[in-house]
């Protein structure tokens, strides 16, 4: 009985340094590393993508803004053909709309910053 205790213990012994051998070299094979540098060149890449696309939003926010700008300017000039309370009335709409727009553009810059 003490001898095939002895064969059990000894082949178990030996079945785990197999598994530990085995586990070492695979974390030292190059194969297993090479992902990892490949992947900070891939960041890298990243980074720059990420800062390409933030100055095209940027400047599509700088145009969007332009244009409301530009449509709010011209919608409060006053008709000739209104009176002066329905400029007032109208311009009081276009003001609400004119701000009603500049959170929505904030709002779209935000959503971009805090989705990256």
């Amino acid at each position: 009985m003490k001898r095939i205790i002895k064969k059990i213990a000894i082949f178990s012994m030996i079945g785990m340094m197999q598994i530990g051998l085995g586990t070492s070299v695979i974390e030292a094979s190059p194969l297993y590393n090479a992902p990892a540098s490949m992947q900070y060149h891939d960041d890298r890449q990243d980074r720059d993508q990420d800062r390409h696309e933030r100055e095209r939003d940027r400047r599509h926010r700088h145009e969007r803004e332009r244009i409301e700008n530009e449509r709010h300017e011209r919608a409060m000039e006053r008709r000739h053909h209104e009176s002066y309370q329905e400029w007032r009335e109208r311009q009081h709409r276009e003001r609400e709309r004119h701000e009603e727009n500049q959170r929505r553009i904030a709002h779209d810059v935000l959503d971009l910053i805090l989705d990256k």
